[in-house]
């Protein structure tokens, strides 16, 4: 699907309001009540929309796995987030990008050909988002690594700080205890 299909399908699911969404605030609560008060969208167009959400982000434990998969994973993970935030804990391997310098030094670090997984702090900052805006507005292939730097940590993951290597144990909210993944 090309990527004007994927937005306009995107769009078509955004607008489209169910005649069940017209009725009236005041109406009894139907079966599944504020859940299903507007129906799921219909097979096609949540495939479209699932799948359009994939081509723009991807998760951490994912990153993890591709680089921790040894050799060229196919992509670059940029941190976009300012120098003391980097120092503070940084993926390893990743590269140090702020969104305000990309503009000025994307092309001198980054190659076209090689998709950009950016991310920033995490779920409550659009670091990330804005970081992948200003790369695919130069013309890179770009995702965006949702849960940020908090969910790397969370997770489990290992992080590069100024004073060197460091890993927390996981989150038991965020990962599966024991267990290699998740399951999903």
């Amino acid at each position: 699907m090309t990527t004007h299909s994927r937005t306009s399908s995107l769009a078509s699911a955004r607008t489209h309001t169910p005649a069940s969404a017209s009725a009236s605030v005041s109406a009894p609560p139907a079966a599944g009540g504020s859940v299903l008060r507007v129906p799921p969208a219909s097979p096609t167009e949540a495939a479209a929309y699932f799948g359009a959400r994939l081509a723009f982000h991807t998760d951490v434990s994912d990153v993890a796995a591709a680089l921790a998969a040894g050799g060229d994973p196919g992509f670059v993970v940029l941190d976009s987030r300012s120098t003391e935030s980097w120092d503070q804990g940084h993926v390893p391997g990743a590269v140090h990008l702020p969104t305000a310098l990309i503009a000025e030094q994307a092309e001198r670090l980054l190659d076209k050909a090689v998709p950009v997984v950016t991310y920033c702090w995490g779920p409550g900052c659009d670091g990330g988002t804005r970081a992948a805006f200003a790369l695919a507005g130069l013309g890179y292939r770009v995702k965006e690594m949702l849960g940020g730097i908090e969910y790397w940590i969370r997770e489990g993951f290992g992080t590069e700080t100024a004073e060197g290597p460091e890993r927390r144990d996981a989150d038991p909210l965020t990962a599966p205890v024991g267990a290699a993944d998740c399951g999903c």
